[in-house]
């Protein structure tokens, strides 16, 4: 059944076991000036019927989500297998909360074992937590980890890094003394500046960087690494695309610290923008200053493998003041569904995703580079997205694009970056055949004139 709802007869009883006469009488407590009176000012009921009738009327005017996208910037496009939605409905993972007995939560947390073994294979790290509320929280929380680790008060990030992500870093150091400065990117390459790198001194807590960052360049973390160990610093690479670990080189593999992911990319639906996934990973020797929770194997008195929650510094746990975080619980479900996805697709099918990515991106970004008055301003590598400079303004050249073509050609970079009227960052996914590229290209050389 869809709705359970109490008879009258159930909700007389109810009212009878408690001692009341009527349901009014349970709002005794409030002061009449403050309860309502009037009816409220709604359509009255209707048919589920009619109601199902109605939101399948509404859903057929969303025409935006079915015309092409090339919009990225850190909630991407990518095909789901069905088997996800079938595996994470079932009741027992469905209906489940937080692991707290593990005698009773042996599927969950085994689960959530198995998903922070893959976020360490993907990372090439060595201890991975049990998922973070998405990308941005993750990042906020590995800039306070640094702090705790290094004892020190400054942290630097690269402007390249997505604004929205260190909009959330700088909402949490304010609460904690620390400073966070930007770094300057490099015009030409879009990646971090060497220049920029001065900055780093025996003060700083953290090197901050994204790769590929939110312009679409890959950096060079091994050189950034580098850098910031050589002053005593931590390096935190943050990235959005998650699909790109099936391409490039692990953070980790490269001198990365701590690295922390947003994990939609793995199965999870855009759903207008939640809920998401954060993936964390670090070494093994900052195991005990990680955020959230771990889940570890153990066995029993018996000898019998089983997984239990492990190393938990959490406040609930702790003393306040003591606690490494305050993510108590974990988006299992979420993190069921990545780990369902990554299992399914498997090493040649994540890497066939990036490939296809790859390839696209790049074949998107030579024709529309070919186009008169179009360009690409920056120069490094890249993976699936990428920044077009065009000869107009890009949030007209956009919203002609969505209203005439029914086409959503990207974001347009004045959002966040002023300085940047003309640009605007395409992100091109496996979803996007050549038909629906060809179609943005063409969109573009007809509205720029």
């Amino acid at each position: 059944m869809r709705y359970i709802p109490n008879s009258p007869d159930e909700r007389a009883e109810m009212l009878r076991i408690v001692g009341l006469n009527s349901s009014e009488e349970l709002f005794s407590s409030i002061p009449d000036n403050l309860r309502l009176r009037d009816h409220l000012k709604i359509i009255p009921a209707i048919s589920e019927m009619e109601l199902i009738a109605g939101f399948e009327t509404r859903a057929a005017r969303n025409t935006a989500s079915r015309r092409p996208s090339f919009l990225g910037a850190g909630a991407y496009s990518h095909y789901s297998p069905t088997v996800i939605d079938h595996l994470i409905q079932r009741s027992e993972f469905f209906t489940a909360y937080t692991p707290y007995q593990p005698e009773i939560a042996q599927g969950t947390l085994q689960a959530i074992f198995e998903f922070q073994t893959l976020v360490c294979q993907l990372t090439a790290m060595d201890v991975a937590n049990a998922s973070m509320y998405d990308g941005s929280t993750g990042l906020a929380e590995a800039v306070l980890m640094a702090e705790r680790i290094t004892r020190r008060k400054k942290v630097v990030a690269a402007a390249s890094v997505h604004p929205e992500y260190l909009e959330v870093a700088n909402t949490y150091v304010q609460h904690y003394g620390i400073e966070l400065q930007k770094l300057a990117y490099d015009e030409q390459s879009g990646q971090l500046g060497s220049d920029a790198l001065d900055t780093l001194d025996d003060q700083t807590a953290a090197l901050v960087v994204q790769s590929p960052n939110f312009f679409g360049c890959i950096e060079d973390v091994k050189a950034l690494a580098d850098r910031a160990h050589a002053v005593g610093a931590l390096l935190i690479v943050a990235v959005t695309e998650s699909v790109s670990f099936g391409l490039l080189r692990s953070p980790g593999a490269c001198g990365a610290d701590i690295v922390i992911a947003e994990g939609q990319s793995f199965g999870i639906p855009l759903s207008f923008g939640g809920p998401y996934l954060g993936l964390f990973a670090t070494r093994e020797k900052y195991a005990r200053q990680i955020p959230g929770r771990l889940v570890g194997e153990a066995v029993d008195k018996e000898g019998r493998r089983g997984f239990v929650l492990t190393l938990a510094t959490r406040e609930q746990h702790i003393r306040r003041e003591k606690a490494t975080s305050n993510i108590c619980t974990n988006e299992g479900l979420i993190a069921l569904a990545a780990t369902i996805y990554l299992e399914t697709m498997g090493r040649r099918g994540l890497q066939e995703v990036a490939t296809q990515c790859a390839q696209k991106a790049a074949y998107a970004a030579r024709r529309i580079a070919e186009l008169e008055g179009f360009s690409l301003p920056f120069n490094a590598p890249r993976f699936n997205e990428f920044v077009v400079r065009a000869p107009i303004a890009a949030t007209d050249l956009l919203k002609r694009l969505a209203e005439e073509k029914n086409i959503t050609g990207g974001l347009a970079l004045s959002r966040f970056y002023q300085d940047r009227p003309n640009d605007f960052l395409v992100c091109v996914t496996e979803t996007n055949p050549r038909a629906e590229i060809d179609a943005l290209v063409d969109g573009l050389a007809s509205l720029a004139k």
